[in-house]
């Protein structure tokens, strides 16, 4: 038992200890030249670069710069000038500074910073790299670029595992086609997909979107948009729960709660799906489809199982499938199909087709209304084949006029007069002026024009051939009552527009997808479970600057930090170019190896591989 719980301890003992060795890893590193200067950088080498630059190795990690400043106890080292980092096969950074705490693993970099990986690259004047979490934080502005887009924020958080940026203040992706902006948005390098948590648009030349939760594909260019989601066309604007979207074809898809307005003829069509066809003119919709048209301050409604818009602004046609139904406040109509040319103003009702105007029931075989384009007021109408009208009679009865053709004329969007041709017929309540019924008369001949006022029948004049006789009420049975064809579908007649959907089941919305809100990350600075600072105490930041703001207000934003400290005399710094801080500027005396020495420390230690 004792040999046992010996075992155990020693197994823990060297477990521990290689944990602890592991988290202690040593930095190494390869310099020509290294120097020593106590009273300046004490317990610190000063590596320069004389034809090789600087190398060091950690966990993976190398990096190479001009010249640097490293603490081999504290395990932290500073880089100046040119300095590269590369991470594996899949990332490299180059800047003007970097510091490294091998301890934490924790880099910060400034001057230029430019981040590349396979897909995409990044430029920023500061960036915070996280080893640990795998992870590079912005706050002063960066730029990203991939194959077919620039990102540009303020703010900015990249995670290297899943490829993806996380932006979370004045977004901006700028392609040839548009520009997006967002408040919020993710944005993954490999497969170049957006997706947007906040107030977002999409501008391009024909078209602008709106929404407030989105995914966009950039380098394919199509998206999907919920929230708030809206296409602005030139002339259009397409609303819905849901919307989709593919520049390449300049087609959208909308469902549930769909709104297409038609910003020059001021008019809308709603469903819960629609197609919009932008190269075509072409709007598509149905699963409740009305469209509504403002004519003379009086809304015309037409519903059909599918509604079809097509045409340039100043030529549109409407086209109904399907159980079709038209309201507006003084007519009201059905057919099986409609077809309504704006620019003629013509409505043509196919397939049992029936118009009540008032009291009057229109019916056979096709009809046409005629609106005036100019005064947008009914003008005429015309029945092909199998005209019948009917007019509820105010005691009792129906009046019958038939004939094989009708034409009837309009004044003030009331029916003023009706003329029938061939094989006309007529059956007719005749009234004295108390009201009283003097019979009933039944007429043929080759036509007939009556006269209406106040949708009363005023008038009746026959044309050629006529033959007609006057009943008394109890010589005409009631089944004789009937013209041949009599059809009463009173009972059918529109008196509202909730009318348009009686006897249809209510709709059930199409469950959407929707784009769930990221899950709350933990702050870039977060405290780590080991409680250790990220920062080493030599480095050029202070603990408080490691926290997540709008606006970067490190002193490592300004030019200084895009040079080297001045690890030899300022005088002889000035003049040395940003790009090559060892080497003399062209034009100047070269110094003998013995001022080189002198210039820039007393003591010098030529060393390579130290860890």
């Amino acid at each position: 038992m004792q040999n046992v719980r010996l075992l155990f301890i020693f197994v823990f003992l060297f477990a521990w200890s290689s944990t602890s060795f592991a988290q202690q890893r040593k930095i190494r590193y390869e310099s020509e030249r290294t120097i020593k200067n106590e009273e300046r950088y004490p317990g610190a080498f000063i590596l320069s670069k004389v034809n090789d630059q600087v190398h060091f190795t950690h966990e993976g990690i190398e990096v190479w710069c001009d010249q640097a400043i490293h603490y081999a106890e504290e395990n932290f080292f500073k880089a100046y000038g040119n300095v590269r980092m590369v991470q594996g096969d899949t990332v490299t950074m180059t800047s003007q500074y970097a510091e490294y705490n091998g301890n934490t693993q924790f880099a910060f970099a400034s001057g230029r910073v430019f981040m590349q990986n396979p897909q995409s690259s990044l430029q920023t004047d500061t960036l915070f790299f996280d080893r640990t979490k795998q992870q590079a934080y912005y706050r002063s502005g960066g730029t990203i670029r991939d194959s077919a887009s620039v990102l540009k924020s303020r703010i900015g958080r990249y995670y290297l595992e899943d490829e993806k940026y996380t932006f979370s203040s004045e977004v901006v992706i700028t392609n040839p086609d548009y520009v997006l902006r967002s408040t919020q948005l993710d944005f993954y390098s490999e497969t170049g997909h957006a997706y947007m948590y906040g107030p977002s648009t999409i501008t391009s030349d024909a078209s602008t979107i709106y929404c407030e939760r989105g995914f966009y594909d950039t380098r394919g260019d199509t998206g999907y948009f919920v929230k708030n989601s809206r296409i602005d066309y030139e002339n259009r604007i397409l609303e819905g729960d849901s919307l989709y979207f593919n520049r390449n074809t300049n087609f959208a898809s909308a469902t549930n709660n769909i709104k297409v307005t038609d910003t020059v003829n001021k008019s809308v069509v709603r469903g819960h799906y629609a197609e919009v066809f932008r190269d075509k003119d072409s709007v598509f919709i149905t699963r409740k489809a009305v469209a509504v048209a403002l004519q003379e301050q009086d809304s015309v409604y037409i519903h059909g199982d599918t509604l079809m818009i097509t045409g340039k602004a100043d030529d549109r046609v409407i086209r109904g499938f399907y159980g079709v139904r038209l309201f507006k406040s003084n007519m009201s109509g059905k057919s099986d199909s409609i077809h309504v040319r704006e620019k003629t103003g013509l409505t043509q009702m196919l397939g049992r087709p029936v118009i009540w105007s008032e009291n009057n029931q229109l019916t056979g075989d096709t009809i046409h209304l005629l609106n005036n384009v100019v005064t947008e007021e009914m003008d005429s109408l015309k029945v092909f084949d199998n005209a019948f009208m009917i007019q509820k009679d105010s005691l009792g009865g129906y009046n019958q006029l038939k004939g094989k053709e009708m034409y009837g004329k309009f004044e003030d969007n009331k029916l003023s007069q009706v003329d029938l041709v061939k094989n006309t017929e007529t059956l007719y309540y005749m009234r004295d002026d108390p009201g009283n019924l003097i019979g009933i008369n039944k007429t043929l001949s080759s036509s007939i024009t009556v006269h209406f006022e106040d949708q009363q029948v005023v008038d009746v004049y026959y044309y050629q051939q006529v033959d007609g006789v006057l009943y008394p009420e109890e010589d005409l049975p009631p089944n004789a009552r009937e013209l041949k064809g009599f059809n009463w579908r009173g009972e059918e007649k529109l008196n509202s527009v909730a009318d348009l959907f009686i006897d249809e089941a209510d709709y059930e919305p199409v469950p959407i997808e929707g784009i769930p809100l990221p899950e709350e990350e933990e702050s870039f600075f977060e405290e780590r479970e080991d409680k250790k600072h990220l920062l080493n105490e030599k480095s050029r930041l202070k603990q408080k600057d490691l926290q997540e703001r709008a606006i970067d207000t490190l002193p490592a934003t300004q030019d200084s930090t895009s040079r080297p400290e001045p690890l030899i005399e300022e005088e002889l710094l000035e003049k040395t170019p940003v790009q090559d801080t060892l080497q003399q500027p062209s034009g100047t005396q070269q110094p003998s190896p013995a001022q080189k020495k002198d210039s820039i420390s007393p003591v010098v230690i030529p060393s390579t591989k130290k860890e």
